[in-house]
């Protein structure tokens, strides 16, 4: 079953979380609309900016530990690869 290993911020180069899912459109909506107490509710973290799929849940979550130890310029600059403007992808993944 395939997983997704993913990022929201609050703005560019703002406050920014990694996290791994095996539901990205739930888990995305849930942080757009604060749904759980968490550091993405206290600092606004509603902008998917960067997402990957993995084959299983166990490879996100191996990908998300190491995302998560990376300096914050790796993070910033695997988001700006794909996504330069740290638009909100949201609606991709939502059609």
């Amino acid at each position: 079953m395939a997983a997704w290993v993913y990022i929201v911020a609050n703005r560019k180069f703002g406050a920014i979380y990694v996290g791994s899912t095996s539901n990205l459109v739930r888990r995305v909506w849930q942080h757009k609309n604060e749904f759980v107490p968490s550091f993405t509710q206290e600092h606004h973290c509603h902008l998917l900016v960067h997402f990957e799929e993995h084959q299983d849940i166990y490879r996100a979550m191996q990908r998300e530990r190491n995302v998560k130890h990376w300096i914050r310029d790796w993070k910033d600059a695997l988001i700006e690869k794909d996504n330069p403007e740290w638009d909100d992808l949201y609606h991709l993944i939502t059609r």
